[in-house]
């Protein structure tokens, strides 16, 4: 079985626009920018022979905030320039109670069975809670990137706290490592 490393998209890979303290996914590819050593974190994964997946929640799909084209070629550039191998999108609000919204793990559960991934062996990373929530019930070790968001709980439990994906890398391929062996 595969291992791999989970990302979430916005304020993970991409830059959000933060408003009052709160993080705001871009809505136009324009905007759409990434974050300090992300393409080199990423194609050191892919080097080291890991799946490198992002799992994303995208609300402002049924909010009608954002268009289904404009999303798409934000993850065909991720396909495209990072090499990812899969991205897979949650389009629901809260209130939907969906099996794929973080901090449910569905995301992660689908591309398990998809890529015949080996969930215990493998890492998630996010910016919020609900992505360490997410890892957590699927059975990953977590990475929290703290950008301090306001009225956002830091999460509890996340195996690391960083300041960016960039900062995490060692970490990341080292637990890798440790769980290739267990």
């Amino acid at each position: 079985m595969a291992q791999a490393v989970f990302l979430d998209r916005d304020g993970t890979i991409n830059w959000n626009e933060v408003r009052d303290g709160k993080p705001y996914a871009p809505t136009r590819l324009v905007d759409f920018r990434y974050l300090p050593g992300v393409p080199e974190a990423i194609t050191r994964f892919r080097a080291e022979g890991y799946r490198v997946i992002v799992v994303t929640n995208q609300p402002d799909l049924a909010t009608g905030k954002n268009s289904p084209a404009v999303i798409e070629a934000m993850h065909a550039r991720l396909r495209t320039e990072l090499g990812v191998d899969d991205v897979l999108t949650c389009p629901h609000t809260d209130d939907q109670n969906c099996a794929c919204r973080k901090p449910k793990p569905g995301l992660l559960l689908q591309a398990a069975e998809k890529w015949d991934i080996d969930l215990g062996r493998s890492v998630m990373v996010g910016d919020r809670w609900r992505d360490v929530d997410a890892g957590r019930a699927a059975g990953c070790a977590t990475v929290f990137i703290d950008h301090g968001y306001s009225g956002d709980p830091v999460p509890q439990g996340a195996d690391l706290h960083v300041a960016s994906l960039a900062e995490a890398a060692d970490f990341i391929c080292a637990e890798l490592t440790r769980r290739r062996g267990a």
